[in-house]
């Protein structure tokens, strides 16, 4: 039955209740946040930061921490986290330069890339049987793990330095690298919201008791998804390699620092269960964005570093915040 007495919606009621709708979505938040920021430093930088060049630049450098941070989120889901990823990443790297210049064995570019990544999908590995099937604390096996790969990778590029590589393999490679985070960021959405393995990652995060009531083996997907991670950082290796044209550990810096900053920053629940890959890519952007003006700005790095802490931090503590007020 039709309210007569009923006042239809002016075009400003209408415009406030779709307002209101679109702030309740967390992307929706991070892509206004995202468009005042970008207003807010091209205004700083006077208009630096928009012209092409500097766009493009933005674009290169979120590729491998969008790969990267996309790891991140899998494990973050189950309620884990993996601080290996840097030093994962800054290994494969340099282990690929030095295996460049072993003319002896004569491995090709192209056989030595996929060793790369496979060399992240072997870390993955023993970071998943460490935590899932050992039972030890991820901060913990991560964080060793961390320290064990950058002091490698530190031990072989301490009398050789950058390893100049220079090929039409890896210029190719280089100019995919955007088209790579793309295609990453689809797969895992697509694996996150239409696969049964998806699901059984928000469950494992959102309610491992439950999830183990109703039969998911839990040690199951925890491990694959540090493996994912692994599998990921390999193929960021792979990336910067072709980026920079050198093996450097300088072009890893602290992956694992950034993508838990986009993680955070993409609205994810660091007690698992919540979070997607579309949030984190925006993390992602917008954490580039901010890095950009700071080097716009010629910001030190000392500050840039509190600046992340900091953004960490407050995104972690708006994370609880909003976690308290969803609760009945």
């Amino acid at each position: 039955m039709v309210n007569l007495t009923e006042k239809p919606m002016s075009i400003g009621d209408k415009m406030i209740k779709t307002a209101r709708r679109l702030v309740r979505h967390e992307n929706a938040v991070l892509t206004i946040i995202l468009i005042i920021l970008v207003a807010v430093v091209a205004v700083i930088t006077k208009g630096k930061s928009v012209s092409a060049h500097n766009v493009r630049n933005v674009l290169f450098q979120i590729t491998s921490r969008g790969i990267s941070s996309v790891g991140q989120l899998f494990v973050v889901l189950t309620g884990g986290i993996d601080l290996s990823v840097g030093g994962l990443a800054a290994f494969s790297l340099v282990l690929g330069g030095v295996m460049t210049l072993d003319t002896s064995q004569q491995i090709p570019l192209a056989g030595i890339l996929p060793i790369m990544v496979l060399v992240g999908i072997g870390v993955g590995t023993l970071n998943g049987l460490s935590i899932s099937r050992l039972g030890m604390p991820a901060l913990i096996v991560t964080l060793a793990v961390w320290r064990i790969t950058t002091g490698l990778s530190l031990n072989l590029t301490g009398t050789i330095g950058a390893i100049p590589i220079e090929s039409p393999l890896m210029s190719l490679v280089g100019r995919t690298a955007p088209a790579v985070l793309v295609v990453v960021a689809v797969v895992a959405y697509l694996v996150l919201n239409h696969t049964s393995f998806g699901r059984l990652v928000y469950a494992v995060g959102g309610n491992p008791t439950s999830a183990w009531l109703s039969g998911i083996n839990i040690k199951r997907i925890v491990f694959s998804t540090y493996v994912i991670s692994g599998f990921l950082s390999g193929l960021v290796s792979m990336l910067v390699m072709a980026l920079n044209q050198a093996s450097s550990i300088q072009g890893i810096g602290a992956l694992e620092l950034d993508t838990i900053a986009a993680v955070c920053v993409g609205g994810v629940s660091l007690s698992g269960g919540r979070g997607g890959v579309i949030g984190v890519i925006l993390g992602v952007v917008i954490m580039g964005v901010i890095n950009n003006a700071l080097n716009l700005l010629t910001v030190s790095v000392y500050i840039q570093d509190i600046v992340k802490g900091a953004i960490i931090i407050g995104a972690v503590v708006v994370n609880y915040v909003a976690k308290g007020f969803s609760r009945p």
